[in-house]
């Protein structure tokens, strides 16, 4: 199959894929859009919303309709990297056996990650970034593909451990889950306390994500398209020449390199779901503010003043 005929099938699954997560997943359109485009780009998600937003039950629908096995961790304060990764137990001929842990699987929803101590946070940013785990020395692959989708409650700061900056920079986007509109929670009123259950199929599976994210790669850019991601990303920086007044005056620190990069796969992954062959600055546009949001740093000035993280983003755009 030619790369462009891989790219209308693409559209064509995709909109069916959409069609089966909203029989489950009542609005939450952008979440539901954003999720699908980082699992394409090979990604992890950040998702951020206070309690009864569906992010639990969006995961799970998502691992359901791409055909992948799913696991979810809960994150608390005891939890120990090896109730993540697995542990080493002494079997009944006195030999060391290897116990997987919830890791091994290729959708993790880390429900609060917040929740939880550094170390524990640790092991399970090594996983997602080096698709492997190090256990008493013996290393072991994890089965592709293979996501991470954390949860983080934004109003509940409390006695938990908030990732640091550098560590919130390995999430490809961090999106955020708004509340209903008041038609879209009459519909999840009425679907939720009826008897009536909803059957969703699976759309893709395992290698045909894997075949989706090597074609993504595959989609040429133009350099005006790069030049445009790499220029917004130096303007989020405080120092730079190219940094507005708005960035001086409310940002401690901007982004980085790694937020160029997912840029511009990100874009990709938006043209080709919407039919295009190559990406354009308006595709670079739709997908900047839940890359950016979490890779940028405001000062106190803009709490006092009441600027927002999108409010500068959109202010650069």
């Amino acid at each position: 199959m030619s790369d462009v005929k891989a790219v209308d099938e693409l559209v064509i699954k995709y909109n069916s894929l959409k069609t089966e997560i909203g029989k489950i997943i009542i609005g939450q359109e952008e979440a539901v859009n954003f999720t699908l485009l980082s699992i394409f780009c090979g990604g992890h998600s950040l998702l951020i919303g206070v309690p009864g937003l569906a992010k639990t039950l969006l995961v799970n629908t998502v691992s359901s309709v791409l055909g992948l096995k799913f696991n979810r961790i809960q994150f608390t304060p005891d939890l120990m990297p090896s109730d993540i990764l697995g542990s080493e137990i002494l079997d009944e001929n006195r030999h060391f056996k290897f116990i997987k842990g919830p890791i091994f699987s290729n959708i993790i929803l880390a429900d609060e990650i917040n929740r939880t101590p550094p170390k524990t946070q640790a092991a399970l940013l090594e996983a997602m970034q080096e698709r492997s785990v190090t256990v008493s020395g013996n290393h072991y692959k994890l089965a592709l593909p293979f996501f991470v989708l954390a949860t983080q409650n934004p109003i509940e700061q409390e006695g938990t451990y908030p990732l640091p900056e550098a560590q919130l920079d390995r999430f490809m986007f961090s999106i955020n889950l708004q509340y209903p509109t008041f038609k879209e929670e009459v519909e999840v009123v009425k679907s939720t306390t009826s008897s009536l259950q909803q059957k969703i199929n699976a759309i893709f599976s395992g290698d045909d994500i894997i075949t989706i994210q090597k074609l993504i790669r595959k989609i040429p850019v133009t350099d005006n398209v790069i030049e445009y991601a790499v220029g917004l990303v130096g303007k989020t920086r405080p120092k730079s020449d190219a940094a507005t007044p708005m960035v001086k005056s409310y940002l401690d620190w901007g982004a980085g390199p790694r937020a160029s990069q997912n840029l511009i796969l990100a874009a990709k992954a938006h043209a080709a779901v919407n039919g295009k062959y190559s990406p354009d600055i308006e595709d670079v546009k739709a997908v900047a503010l839940p890359i950016l949001s979490h890779r940028i740093v405001k000062n106190y000035k803009a709490e006092a003043e009441g600027i927002s993280i999108s409010d500068i983003i959109n202010s650069l755009l």
